[in-house]
């Protein structure tokens, strides 16, 4: 029997960590990493943000594993050039991998830093000023989760354990223990209905064409007065305008935002120049080499049995 073909590519970074780990975990395979001008033959790909030259023209490809749970760059690239990817191959990405627990980590850290006001006395020290702040009532902090996947239900448990209301948001129905869950279409009355008295937005949606400018001015609106933005999913939700407009007219208090339209954030961006904007490098949850070959190893082999794998994307939905 003829060994199993993969091809991998991770840009800017040395790929020999991970070959060897695949390497270990799929001993029977033949791995490579993608050279341009590679057109050779290959049953799977391990990829992150690949050029097209990469899986176009390969029609024994049987699937495409995203080193992430974000699959935006590739779909995007098959919406700016279509046929980039294979007819028949399947889009398989990350579920979790040790990204769940970091990114329930982050949230945490930002409901309770806002929740004790820890980022006001941030300002105050800068400022050499000494007073105390009351703390917002726990009972009334209403966290909103948008986007109830894998790692969005997580953190959403990961919140309620501080003590706090919380409630999410999905488009297809979900049911978490403790947490009020509302879902239908975006902009629609349900989605109206979880929005209103959030006193901290967490945005974990998918990156899709429906989601793009999501976080704008009618959906700040909508929040409690003086309220919170978390942004650990991708920066083109967000209405960078708008954020600046409702933290300076008092509709938002303050904002944490791991993710950017542009990365790295250029210097001269105006969200370095405002105070009530906490910047972090996308970091709030990053892939763990170990787990993540762990878990495309397994997959790989389940497919070769020809077994039926979880994570897999549906194209049309980007998710």
């Amino acid at each position: 029997m003829a060994k199993m073909k993969i091809l991998f590519w991770l840009p800017q970074a040395d790929a020999s960590a991970w070959l060897h780990g695949l390497a270990r975990a799929l001993p029977e395979a033949e791995l490579r990493a993608w050279q341009p001008g590679d057109n050779a033959a290959a049953d799977y790909a391990i990829v992150w943000h690949p050029p097209r030259e990469l899986l176009a023209a390969r029609p024994g490809l049987r699937a495409i594993f995203n080193l992430g749970a974000g699959v935006d760059a590739i779909l995007a690239l098959e919406r700016d050039q279509p046929g980039s990817l294979p007819q028949d191959a399947l889009l398989v990405r990350l579920e979790d991998s040790g990204m769940a627990q970091q990114m329930g980590e982050y949230v945490q850290h930002a409901v309770l830093r806002y929740l004790r006001r820890f980022d006001e006395y941030a300002l105050a020290q800068a400022r050499r000023e000494w007073h105390v702040l009351a703390p917002h009532p726990r009972e009334a902090f209403t966290v909103g989760v948008l986007g109830l996947g894998v790692l969005g239900a997580q953190v959403a448990r990961a919140i309620a354990a501080l003590g706090v209301p919380v409630r999410g948001f999905s488009r297809s129905a979900k049911t978490l223990d403790g947490i009020a869950t509302y879902s239908g279409e975006l902009h629609g009355a349900q989605f109206d209905a979880f929005l209103d008295g959030v006193k901290l937005l967490v945005n974990l949606l998918p990156a899709t064409p429906d989601t793009q400018d999501i976080l704008d001015a009618r959906v700040f609106a909508k929040l409690e007065r003086g309220a919170y933005l978390v942004n650990v999913a991708r920066g083109s939700h967000l209405v960078e305008q708008d954020l600046i407009d409702a933290l300076a007219n008092g509709t938002l208090s303050a904002a944490t935002l791991d993710v950017f339209r542009e990365e790295p954030l250029a210097p001269d961006h105006p969200f370095w120049r405002e105070p009530r904007i906490t910047i972090t490098p996308h970091c709030s949850a990053l892939t763990l080499r170990d787990e993540a070959i762990s878990q495309i190893a397994d997959k790989i082999e389940a497919l070769a049995r020809g077994e039926t794998v979880s994570g897999i994307v549906h194209i049309g939905r980007g998710y």
